[in-house]
């Protein structure tokens, strides 16, 4: 069974099934689903058309003459992936989401994710996807034999436990897809979070509890209160979301936005703390400025 809370954080389906590999002799149904799999797991979780169908390599990986790797390495070179995320999405959006399809994880910090730009610059995007398949990392976790599989959400040896939270950002839940279902469209969803190493709140996707649809505001929006230093010298941010009328299910709240960020100086923060409930919203956060 899952652990804890998996399956309110919407992890549940990936702690409860294992992973998926190839051995000596595999039925073709089996070998079907293995490429079935892979499809998911590289393309996050798309739909994927008869045409978009690799029948070449498909062939070649029933036939023995493909490895699971060489297989996740063809779908994730091919125009079916390059047209979902390479051809539409920033940069580093799609760094993001490379980690996520080829390593199972969020990006441990900022220097990996400059580290694959580079890569980017110097050889191009085909350069890029080998650099996380031929990676010692990716070797050592899936080998040439098994398909890819979402691990973020755990901790990890030699992994910063600040990658944890990120995973959440990028990993909503098994029915999500990351080319139209992702909160974040085609922008990054860490971004600023992995440059400076800020964890994240973590957050129920749809189907939890309200407010799963937490996305921080820009810093100069006007629902981000300023507020000076209290004479504790401390500033609080609160990130509050799942903003609705109390009541009566018909009525609309006077936010139009659900989603909103307040610093508070200390000594208001209980003042804060109860006219935030009493309006309706779900504080997803509160840490120190």
């Amino acid at each position: 069974m899952a652990f804890g809370p998996a399956s309110q954080l919407g992890v549940g389906l990936f702690e409860d099934t294992d992973p998926i590999e190839v051995w000596p002799g595999i039925s073709s149904e089996d070998a079907e689903a293995v490429i079935r799999a892979v499809y998911r797991q590289v393309l996050g979780n798309a739909y994927v058309m008869e045409s978009e169908r690799l029948a070449v390599p498909e062939s070649q990986f029933k036939l023995g003459e493909l490895s699971v790797r060489e297989f996740v390495r063809a779908v994730a070179k091919s125009d079916a992936y390059s047209s979902r995320f390479f051809d539409k999405s920033p940069r580093y959006r799609v760094i993001e989401l490379n980690f996520k399809h080829l390593l199972g994880r969020a990006p441990d910090g900022f220097e990996e994710m400059k580290a694959h730009s580079i890569i980017w610059d110097e050889g191009g995007f085909e350069a890029e996807i080998d650099s996380y398949l031929d990676s010692d990392e990716y070797q050592e976790v899936y080998g040439e034999d098994t398909v890819p599989f979402y691990r973020g959400y755990k901790t990890q040896t030699g992994k910063k436990m600040v990658g944890f939270t990120h995973m959440f950002q990028l990993l909503r839940g098994a029915s999500s897809s990351d080319f139209k279902g992702s909160l974040a469209g085609k922008t990054p969803c860490l971004n600023k979070n992995v440059i400076q190493e800020i964890p994240t709140a973590v957050i129920p996707p749809s189907g939890g509890v309200s407010g799963w649809s937490f996305q921080d505001t820009p810093f100069g929006a006007r629902t981000r209160h300023g507020a000076g230093a209290s004479a504790e010298g401390k500033v609080y941010r609160i990130e509050v979301t799942g903003y609705k009328s109390p009541g009566a299910v018909n009525r609309v709240s006077k936010f139009r936005r659900s989603n909103q960020v307040y610093l508070v100086p200390f000594d208001q923060l209980s003042k804060e703390y109860q006219r935030i409930h009493k309006q309706g919203g779900v504080i997803a956060s509160i840490t120190v400025v």
